[in-house]
């Protein structure tokens, strides 16, 4: 049963699969076993998570070994950071200021700790320059770790993550990236990318929520962020969410099925949206890169009004939900960090549009009239 309610906020959270649900319920119900206990219920359940991970690790070109299971994607990104200062003697890190809060707190919380961070400088489109990339890694005999996103889950630019892995190969730097926003909707490979790090969470493309992975290059040795028993090849204590793991896998085997089928067809929704909104608001601006940014995201933004403020709001009360900044600050509109970093001297209303393969032509045409309403373009 579908509400009569306008879905646009994809990038925040999306919608479980129903057939992930089918796959996850058995694990809720008769295969309860404790994957630690050896007893057959256990194994039972120790096998499902096994079967999983070669999931996860077939669709990233990774091994089996450099799958670890975690509870999300700030979970994973946390671990990478903190355990490449604690374990890997990373005593610099280079990053920019629109990232993720996670991996944003995390360096500003290791940088009270005393490491060195470097945020690298981002244009209006939210890109860094590469040159700024090489002077920095170039510029410190300090053993470096890079923290750069795949593409940002605000304003939807995407970053040049394999020049940037080639770069720090060069100069012996580790490299994470987030790739919470990418996983389930472009094809990664983290051989080809050159990531030490690179992470994933399920509910970003129809999976459950409180379940995510890490990637860990084999080469690169970390001691357990979380202690306690044998888990995760004793990387992560605490008995395994079999359920969230099964279910992670079935949505990612479902995302990269028709992947491509499922690309242009919210690529057309995006574009459709664009030229609507285009064609119907006089001052209209667009945020990030469209011309080099994740598919399912196109934030826009519109001239400071008091109707422009309350634009969530009122788009929440005609039956449409969406975004202002990102989804993890928003219930009443704070600043987002990524337009602050990106514009930090514009007043203009941010509104992020994010869509799914579930979005529907006449559901834009419903939003883009509402908004008319909204924002005084039309008589109410």
């Amino acid at each position: 049963h579908k509400s009569m309610r306008i879905y646009l906020d994809n990038a925040a959270t999306t919608a479980i699969s129903p057939t992930v649900v089918s796959a996850m319920l058995p694990f809720l119900t008769q295969h309860y076993g404790n994957p630690s206990s050896i007893h057959a219920d256990g194994r039972a359940a120790r096998a499902a998570i096994e079967q999983a991970r070669k999931t996860v690790a077939r669709h990233l070109n990774a091994s089996v070994s450099e799958i670890f299971f975690t509870s999300c994607g700030t979970e994973s990104n946390n671990m990478a950071l903190k355990c490449a200062v604690r374990d890997l003697a990373v005593q610099r890190i280079i990053s920019t200021r629109a990232e993720h809060h996670c991996v944003l707190h995390s360096t500003e919380t290791l940088y009270r700790e005393g490491v060195e961070v470097v945020y690298l400088a981002l244009d209006e489109q939210g890109h860094f320059a590469i040159a700024d990339l090489k002077y920095a890694l170039q510029n410190s005999d300090k053993k470096t770790l890079v923290s750069l996103m795949y593409g940002n889950n605000e304003i939807g630019t995407r970053h040049p993550i394999a020049a940037v892995g080639a770069l720090c190969a060069a100069h012996n730097a580790y490299f994470h990236t987030d790739t919470v926003q990418a996983v389930g909707h472009e094809l990664l490979d983290a051989q080809a990318l050159g990531v030490h790090f690179l992470s994933g969470s399920a509910h970003k493309f129809n999976g459950p929520k409180g379940i995510g992975f890490l990637y860990i290059n084999a080469d690169t040795v970390l001691s357990p962020f979380i202690d306690g028993g044998a888990q995760e090849r004793n990387m992560r204590g605490g008995t395994e969410n079999v359920a969230g793991i099964v279910g992670l896998a079935q949505a990612l085997e479902e995302a990269y099925t028709d992947l491509t089928t499922k690309q242009l067809y919210i690529k057309n929704i995006k574009n459709y949206t664009l030229q609507l909104l285009r064609d119907n608001f006089a001052d209209i601006e667009f945020n990030g890169d469209l011309d080099n940014s994740l598919h399912h995201i196109l934030s826009v933004s519109f001239a400071p009004s008091m109707r422009a403020d309350m634009l969530v709001f009122n788009l929440d009360v005609a039956g449409i939900s969406a975004s202002g900044g990102s989804a993890c600050s928003s219930g009443v509109e704070n600043a987002s960090h990524v337009m602050a970093a990106t514009r930090p001297d514009s007043d203009r209303r941010t509104l992020r549009l994010s869509f799914s393969q579930h979005t529907t032509i006449d559901e834009i045409d419903v939003t883009v009239s509402k908004l008319k309403q909204i924002l005084g373009v039309v008589a109410t």
